[in-house]
């Protein structure tokens, strides 16, 4: 329960932020740019338990900030970039350009079936209005001359002693080497890119996680582990770009993105979030790997051929990756069997170490795709090949699973546009037999309202490890549901975002030893007081079914879990060059009818981007209180360039953090970050070898940008 005194807190927080934004309701300074891209990638890190990079999602849209869509020399593709757009607003876009000409003003952008003023404010920063329709032809002069470099240097570091880096005799090391982490507590991460227009793009990431070691072998001695190349990941490719038939072209690694995802979508993607409508996939079909997620990617050579109407993809794709081994051949000293592949890319212990790059992945495919004004067709299939035998450990729950050593997926999606109606869906199938569904329907049934569903039907033996659909389930099989969206424009100012979900496990589930059900319900209601400042309560509730955690049961049974988050929050400017940032958020937990067990987080952001100086800052102080991890509340936080920190708030305590970016000149940037945690229920925070012994969790970030 809250305390009196904490009551008041957010009583008086409230009012005062009402108060502050009526009397600043004309200050011209927008503080909303990127509120849209927060709360997707908050609302996608809420549903995984290790930490992702995000860059592949929002790098389009990072180029798009220096480099906008010229509305008047632009196309269905590249708007499809901007995913605050669905195919009916694109389709009216282009529609009106061919009867009426070339955009005079932004204005005149409301003039256009589904663009109101929200919608155009959220495009603002990635678009602009020229007569001059450049053409970028690639010839090498021109690609080394107005080609641009840009390198990155990342350092980063929990300041406390973590449990895997305190000292140890070599006796009980030796006794017990997975005790302690091989490597140094910092992260380092560099990354260097060229990029011609998105034309030619040519790039190589290397990164260090902490723990791992860095160009040493510090206990080869009496360890026998794998041989140290410097960092820990590396990445590279080339990408090329309308070659004349060839639409691109990509060499190293890179990602494939078809359809919904049903079948193949190597990348991450956005799901259920605020925004309640925009839901539908947009494919990009091949593009580059950008990001450190060491096993989400495709390594070899991938192209896509343009022959009028249709598009020929093939790829091929062959790497290491790694898996956990629990047989090995005592005469060739090849693996036969391992029991699972790991995503975490983490190799700080001998075991870790003894995963990594462990076994060969190959898989090879094409994607055929047709598209006209109305209609767009598609068809996938590929093969994927291991070099040693899947073999799980057999549970009830799992049995459906991917064994083996071969797998074949194919896929045919659709899309058909009828007026302001968008039809679109994906089936595919598994070697197995085992089948997926998913269709769905955009409607913008008036300039004020639009509606979107999505019906999905995942059999619970589809097998495909690159399927990364729409779904409530980690992995797209066993799952049922219809999902019902709405967006209402109420009146100038009001937005109503709407959604419900309701969705079924035909059969188990780890941890849910029967077929369970439940629904997910968000309603977020914005109200923007002017175009400068904006605010927002949102309603979510999810329903979901666990097993019943009593030792006394003799055969489990089924419980139902409620969580509940209300969310104020609110931006607005006090003067052009400081934004400030208001939230309250408040959850309730309860399972079955046991007590429910509350929480709640308060924050304050500031931000100072002074006009005509080269500086600029951010920082937050945050005040939370849960009852367990079970009530814990995700929160976008400010960070540096294709950085992201999206931390979990639990338990009692309070955070803050303060992000500083300077501009040395007109081709070196720098960012500092540091951030504090403090847990006052606490006296240990994380656990097994990340575990700090105190109340305290401090980490630094600074990063270095050379632009050429």
């Amino acid at each position: 329960m809250f305390r009196f005194y904490q009551c008041k807190i957010i009583i008086l927080f409230f009012i005062l932020s009402i108060l502050t934004s009526s009397a600043l309701s004309q200050v011209p300074t927008n503080p909303n740019k990127e509120d849209e891209i927060s709360q997707k990638i908050e609302n996608l890190a809420s549903n995984v338990e290790h930490k992702l990079d995000y860059t592949d999602m929002i790098d389009e849209l990072k180029y798009l900030q220096q480099n906008p869509i010229n509305l008047n020399n632009t196309s269905e593709e590249e708007l499809k970039k901007l995913f605050f757009l669905n195919d009916i607003q694109i389709n009216s876009f282009l529609e009106y350009i061919n009867k009426y000409g070339e955009i005079v003003s932004i204005y005149e952008l409301q003039a256009i079936d589904g663009f109101d003023q929200s919608l155009i404010s959220k495009i603002m920063p990635y678009i602009t209005i020229s007569k001059v329709k450049r053409q970028y032809k690639i010839i090498p002069k021109y690609v080394l001359k107005y080609g641009r470099n840009q390198f990155l240097v990342r350092y980063a570091q929990v300041l406390e002693k973590q449990k895997g880096y305190l000292p140890i005799e070599d006796s009980l090391y030796k006794a017990n080497p997975n005790s302690r982490y091989l490597g140094s507590p910092d992260k380092i991460y560099a990354r260097y890119s060229f990029n011609y227009h998105n034309k030619v793009r040519w790039g190589i990431t290397a990164e260090k996680d902490p723990g791992e070691e860095f160009f040493k072998n510090k206990n080869k001695d009496f360890l026998e582990i794998k041989q140290n190349n410097g960092f820990d990941f590396y990445s590279a490719y080339l990408y090329l770009k309308d070659l004349g038939k060839i639409k691109n072209l990509a060499i190293g690694d890179y990602h494939l993105q078809f359809g919904q995802g049903l079948t193949m979508w190597s990348s991450l993607a956005f799901g259920k979030s605020f925004d309640a409508v925009n839901i539908k996939r947009y494919a990009q079909g091949i593009k580059p790997n950008t990001s450190v997620n060491e096993n989400k990617f495709m390594r070899g050579i991938a192209t896509t051929i343009d022959i009028k109407n249709y598009e020929i993809s093939v790829f091929y794709s062959h790497k290491k990756i790694d898996a956990n081994i629990t047989d090995i051949d005592s005469v060739s000293n090849n693996i036969l069997f391992i029991s699972s592949l790991q995503e975490t890319g983490f190799h700080r212990t001998p075991n870790e170490i003894a995963d990594k790059n462990s076994i060969t992945e190959t898989v090879y495919g094409a994607n055929i795709s047709y598209k006209n004004k109305n209609i767009k067709l598609g068809a996938t299939a590929f093969k994927t090949m291991y070099d040693a035998e899947l073999r799980k450990r057999i549970s009830p729950y799992n049995q459906f699973d991917f064994m083996g050593k071969e797998n074949i997926n194919m896929g045919f999606n659709y899309s058909y546009l009828f007026r302001n109606i968008n039809f679109y869906g994906e089936v595919a199938r598994s070697d197995n037999g085992g089948m997926a569904y998913l269709n769905g329907m955009l409607a913008s049934l008036n300039p004020r309202f639009s509606l979107a569903m999505i019906y999905r039907n995942y059999g619970k033996n589809y097998q495909n490890l690159f399927s990364n659909a729409f779904s409530e389930n980690s992995r797209n099989a066993n799952e049922k549901a219809l999902y019902t969206g709405i967006i209402a424009n109420l009146n100038r100012k009001l937005t109503l975002y709407a959604f419900i979900d309701n969705f079924a496990f035909p059969w188990l589930k780890f941890s849910v030893d029967a077929p369970s059900k439940g629904n997910d319900y968000l309603a977020q209601l914005e109200y923007d007081l002017s175009r400068k400042i904006r605010m927002y309560f949102r309603f979510r509730e999810k329903n979901k079914q666990i097993n019943n955690t009593q030792k006394e049961n003799v055969i489990n049974y089924l419980d139902n879990t409620k969580k509940q988050n209300f969310r104020y929050y609110i931006s607005y400017s006090v003067l052009p060059s400081i934004i400030l940032k208001n939230t309250i958020e408040y959850v309730n937990y309860k399972v079955a009818d046991n007590k429910a067990h509350n929480g709640y987080l308060i924050y304050q952001d500031v931000l100072y981007r002074p006009l005509e100086k080269p500086y600029s800052f951010s920082l937050r102080y945050a005040l939370f209180d849960t009852y367990s991890y079970d009530e814990r509340i995700y929160s976008y936080e400010s960070d540096i360039l294709y950085a992201f920190s999206i931390p979990s708030y639990c338990y009692k305590g309070s955070r803050f953090y303060f992000l500083v970016h300077y501009i040395i000149s007109k081709n070196f940037d720098f960012w500092l970050r540091y951030s504090q945690s403090y847990y006052s229920n606490k006296n240990t925070i994380g656990s097994g070898l990340d575990e700090i012994d105190g109340r305290l969790k401090s980490d630094i970030k600074m990063q270095l940008r050379i632009k050429i």
